[in-house]
């Protein structure tokens, strides 16, 4: 008699376990699950770049960009596991939690310990990690009361107080986009669920209370207003823009401050956006079509492209290569210059006091002196442009180096050219730091009184100027590239190809496609 033999069974893959885990895991759970997953994540990025000193752009930015799925639960994980992160890794550290297999995945093990002290711990369970560290938590509990006896405190309350970073809040502000929506319109849907006021500074921005949560509000996922700072509203505000003009935006992204200029010009005019880093493009060219700001219309069958009215252009490179002489740039009339900084000012807005670094040490002399030189160099080359009336330059710091010193070292060169500071918002009672003649022209925020640091510098061309070639003869600028690059359209590349050009240039080659066959025709036809 003839033995079959049994099929071997078929190993199951590594994450197979993991994955029937979770399915069994009830539908909290592997909420939470994820959202632990989504949170080391942020954490991982936001400790890499605070331990290098750069990092790439806030919390809320990383948290709420489209990578992060559950943006409520994993920026609230985050930002807890940041306050008590002092005290989570005494813990780690004093009890000897972690082997060299989960020291490759800490923080994971901060956001887990977190749940363990201070959150949730019920929810704890659905992978290995969440088995290992449940495993240890008497260890982690007997950590925990070894440093309240050591830092002399009785209750956990204690020791948090201790340790955790002041809370900074400031009011939610909001930029109606009038491209879209009015603000009548904008404001009386936000009362449904808000209480609402009209900032009295800056037109079209409304006021709502502090910890707004508005990240899943149609109005904010139509463009039909942007969550933005007060602040930060103020610098397009204070170049003021007629419809019409042509309009420089030096360092655009993530776009805000663009749209909002095209916005204040009406859909009427034309906006250079600029933006050197590759990563930044896309969340630029993002919100710009959110926004609205470009249009194009179609009729009778044909594309027609009409710049209507608000034509915004992506040049992805150095604002530095556009040569202000080059005949694309002869009606730029504007030029908003809101450069690379410290951001020493946002720290509420961006939550950098929850960072390890913010307790630790300061900025640098070194990193602030390489700021303000490029700070410099980019404010020369802007008021370098023969046609421009309005320059304005703003930071989000409070560092006199990048703010009056910069401002300062152009003056020379700014008069010279036939500009003078002017006064944004008079109405606005802090100024800048008396070190300068005209500093009663700068405008300052002040971290303490309006929650966040910020600086703006309006240079505005006399009426009886000279004319700005002439000026220019004999002073040094910034060097910009060779004038082959430019072609038609200057220093400026075009992210996708002009609708209108591209139909054009489709007609003319069909054109002489068709003529050059029904001249082929003509010759192979039999002679009479």
């Amino acid at each position: 008699m003839v033995r079959t033999q049994r099929p071997a069974t078929k190993p199951k893959p590594p994450g197979a376990a993991v994955k029937l885990e979770q399915r069994r895991l009830s539908s909290a759970d592997r909420s939470a699950y994820f959202a632990r997953r989504e949170a080391s994540k942020v954490l991982r990025t936001v400790l890499q770049g605070d331990a290098r000193r750069r990092a790439a752009c806030s919390i809320k930015s990383i948290v709420y960009g489209p990578s992060v799925r559950n943006k409520r639960a994993t920026f609230a994980l985050v930002c807890q596991t940041l306050k008590h992160l002092r005290i989570i890794k005494e813990v780690l550290e004093s009890g000897n939690i972690l082997n060299s297999k989960w020291k490759k995945q800490e923080e994971l093990m901060y956001i887990m310990t977190y749940d363990i002290l201070f959150g949730k711990e019920a929810s704890l369970v659905g992978g290995d990690a969440e088995k290992f560290l449940t495993g240890r938590k008497g260890s982690i509990q007997s950590a925990l009361a070894r440093l309240l006896v050591s830092k002399k405190v009785k209750h956990v309350d204690d020791l948090i107080e201790l340790y955790q970073p002041p809370d900074i809040s400031k009011p939610c502000f909001v930029r109606v986009n009038t491209l879209k929506v009015d603000v009548d319109s904008a404001s009386r849907q936000l009362s449904e669920q808000f209480k609402v006021e009209r900032d009295a500074l800056v037109p079209n921005l409304l006021i709502l209370p502090p910890n707004t949560d508005l990240h899943s509000h149609p109005l904010v996922l139509g463009g039909s207003v942007f969550v933005q700072g007060r602040a930060s509203s103020m610098v397009a505000a204070a170049l003021d823009p007629r419809p019409g003009w042509q309009v420089i935006d030096a360092c655009a992204a993530p776009g805000n401050k663009t749209v909002h200029l095209a916005a204040l010009m009406n859909g009427k005019g034309k906006i250079v956006a600029c933006e050197l880093n590759k990563d930044r493009i896309k969340r630029l060219e993002d919100t710009v079509k959110l926004s609205g700001a470009r249009s194009i219309l179609f009729s009778s069958g044909l594309l027609l492209l009409f710049f209507l009215w608000n034509h915004i252009e992506i040049f992805h490179g150095d604002f530095l290569n556009l040569d202000p002489h080059h005949s694309s740039f002869s009606q730029i009339r504007a030029i908003l210059l809101d450069p690379s900084c410290s951001g020493s000012g946002t720290a509420a807005q961006r939550l950098d006091h929850l960072l390890p670094s913010h307790s630790t040490h300061d900025d640098d002399t070194e990193r602030l002196n390489k700021l303000a030189g490029f700070q410099k160099k980019a404010l020369i080359h802007a008021l370098s442009f023969p046609s421009v009336e309005k320059v304005v330059y703003s930071t989000c710091s409070v560092n006199r180096i990048e703010n009056e010193d910069v401002v300062s070292s152009v003056l020379p060169l700014a008069s010279s050219l036939g500009f003078e500071l002017s006064t944004p918002f008079p109405q606005w009672t802090r100024r800048g730091l008396p070190v300068l003649q005209g500093s009663d022209h700068l405008l300052r925020m002040d971290p303490a009184e309006d929650k966040e640091g910020f600086f703006i510098a309006l240079f505005t061309k006399k009426a009886t100027c000279i004319d700005s070639s002439q000026a220019t003869s004999g002073i040094e600028l910034p060097k910009a590239v060779s004038s082959s690059c430019f072609k038609k359209y200057g220093c400026i590349e075009k992210k996708r190809p002009v609708p209108f050009l591209v139909w054009n240039r489709m007609w003319r080659f069909s054109s002489l496609a068709w003529q050059r066959r029904r001249a082929l025709q003509h010759d192979h036809r039999p002679k009479e």
